[in-house]
């Protein structure tokens, strides 16, 4: 019998695993601090706020700021996590994220919230799609998109033990939780959910849950897939996504992103120099959102279940 994850019934969003990991990991640590930007109820920071007042900053709406501002503290000595919604930081903070942090290498935690279509309603404006591609480009930045809010939880305490910049992504909507408290993690090393043989199932953020469904579908009709969460998109876990690669002959990458510069592309990145391998990818294509539903949204661009499956069974038909 294959590996395979249960997807659990409650739901969650990967927002409240970090505000529950950032308030046990301040509790150990005094060096750590929270910077956010008018959205403190929104990104869970309210738990940090109210337990450490003296260690939490609110900067109004001024992202550029918030980054800067997190570059000096860091320099400084101490461990800051600087929140906003993921298309003003790093979107609009994109340059104060690359020359003050990156560039200096300081030891800040930029957490952007709300990413993805799963921000619904907001619409177009609010619904970044580009982030992991502008994240993913800058030396020195470690890039994790956690799954569920357990994986998230355990995101950042790993986050803030770790040294040099960090992006948190996460998402607003409720989404199933796939892993448990047993479920091991480590920065820049990916987690399989699932084991299968026919095609390897590359997925990061919430969109891991659409991968196993799809893939318990997909075994009714004969079809096993392997599941990789790949929650740390920069740096891969190359020896994990290769041997996956290898065992399957065919891959797909899922995503709440652009089809273009995010985990696919990395994913495409290490296969076309490593192992050429047949593969196709579930992302939003070249397009920006729209106001819906997260479930209307992700039906309408592919990447649900549905989706999934299309793209396994394009995958296998390219061996």
């Amino acid at each position: 019998m294959a590996k395979r994850t249960r997807i659990k019934p409650d739901l969650r969003a990967t927002r409240d695993g970090f505000g529950e990991g950032l308030h046990e990991a301040a509790r150990l640590d005094p060096r750590i601090v929270g910077l956010c930007a008018d959205v403190t109820e929104s990104v869970r920071m309210e738990a940090f706020k109210n337990a450490f007042p003296g260690r939490f900053v609110q900067l109004g709406v001024h992202e550029q700021l918030l980054a800067a501002l997190a570059a000096g503290l860091a320099l400084a000595g101490k461990i800051p996590f600087a929140a906003s919604y993921a298309v003003f930081c790093p979107g609009r903070a994109w340059e104060t994220v690359r020359t003050n942090v990156c560039l200096n290498n300081a030891n800040v935690k930029i957490v952007g919230s709300h990413a993805g279509l799963a921000t619904g309603p907001d619409g177009a404006t609010h619904q970044v799609l580009e982030d992991l591609a502008l994240t993913r480009v800058l030396p020195n930045l470690t890039v994790i998109a956690p799954c569920d809010a357990v994986e998230a939880r355990k995101a950042t305490i790993a986050a803030a033990k770790h040294r040099g910049p960090v992006y948190l992504r996460l998402c607003r909507e409720k989404t199933p939780i796939v892993t448990d408290e047993q479920t091991p993690f480590r920065i820049g090393r990916a987690v399989k959910l699932r084991d299968g043989k026919d095609c390897a199932v590359i997925a990061c953020g919430p969109q891991a849950a659409f991968a196993l469904q799809a893939a318990d579908e997909l075994a009714s009709e004969g079809v096993e897939c392997l599941v990789l969460d790949s929650h740390t998109v920069k740096p891969l876990d190359d020896k994990a996504i290769l041997a996956a690669a290898k065992k399957c002959g065919s891959v797909v990458t899922v995503e709440d992103h652009q089809a273009a510069g995010g985990l696919g592309s990395a994913v495409a990145e290490l296969l076309s120099s490593r192992l050429p391998t047949p593969a196709a990818f579930v992302g939003v294509r070249d397009e920006f959102g729209e106001s819906g539903t997260a479930q209307e949204l992700w039906r309408k661009h592919g990447l649900d279940a549905a989706g999934v499956k299309k793209a396994v069974k394009l995958a296998i038909s390219k061996k």
